[in-house]
């Protein structure tokens, strides 16, 4: 009786293992563990400086940007009508990014779907690692690495085209393709009072940051640390969002 107890109790032990070795709430997303990284730039703009380390809890962020098809879904689930906000990813294919899509549906996506919008914090480590990086795949321009104003092409591209490009956690298309929303109020002077850990961005509420540059921006605002914000208040078919989650 003992050992078929001590085996019951070990079965259970290896099945929590495993039920826990991936944190992850869905199949797309990477686990980014806690720890300190270096965030900001010490040249270019000001709204970039200084760098500084940041610790952050570990989190989980999807590997590509929501696509057009996702956001769709989203809103004949979710009972939206399809023009909400606007219309730009209504005549787009399934696999490219939602573009267009305003902050706030871009926030009512991710928590539709049990998530959130990363911070800027947490967008900047998933994108650079901890090494400090200028671009997620090291600190060297590379024009076949992602999808900007060098590229000539002038729209996005599906999710994911430029797997060379991917960041040091597996992470697609945090340079180009489709800027970003983050969570975090925009604030030109954050990293100069901003706290050491988990930081969530200014308490003013101003314009929302965006990170990773554009289909059109050039390279030096396709960095892992260039800050950008917009206001949403009208559709921007050049901004996409993808989302994360805490691990607890």
């Amino acid at each position: 009786m003992v050992k078929f107890q001590l085996l019951v109790g070990l079965a259970f032990l290896l099945l929590g293992a495993a039920c826990t070795d991936d944190p992850c709430p869905q199949e797309h997303m990477v686990l980014v563990p806690a720890g300190w990284f270096l965030m900001g730039e010490n040249d270019g703009r000001r709204s970039n400086q200084p760098q500084h380390r940041v610790y952050l809890d570990a989190y989980c962020i999807q590997n590509t940007e929501v696509t057009a098809g996702e956001f769709t879904a989203y809103l004949a689930a979710a009972g939206r009508p399809a023009d909400v906000g606007n219309h730009i990813w209504l005549d787009k294919r399934d696999s490219l990014p939602a573009i267009g899509v305003l902050w706030r549906d871009a926030d009512a996506y991710c928590r539709w779907d049990g998530l959130r919008l990363p911070t800027e914090a947490e967008w900047e480590k998933a994108a650079r690692g901890v090494d400090g990086r200028r671009f997620p795949w090291g600190n060297s321009w590379d024009p076949r690495l992602a999808n900007t104003a060098e590229s000539g092409l002038e729209e996005v591209l599906p999710v994911g085209s430029y797997p060379a490009g991917v960041s040091p956690y597996g992470l697609l298309d945090m340079a180009g393709n489709a800027a970003e929303w983050v969570a975090d109020y925009f604030a030109f002077n954050y990293y100069q009072v901003s706290p050491t850990h988990n930081p969530i961005g200014s308490t003013l509420v101003l314009d929302h940051g965006l990170r990773g540059g554009s289909y059109v921006s050039p390279a030096g605002q396709a960095t892992t640390y260039f800050r950008d914000s917009s206001h949403s208040a009208l559709p921007n078919p050049r901004v996409g969002f993808r989302c994360a989650v805490s691990v607890k």
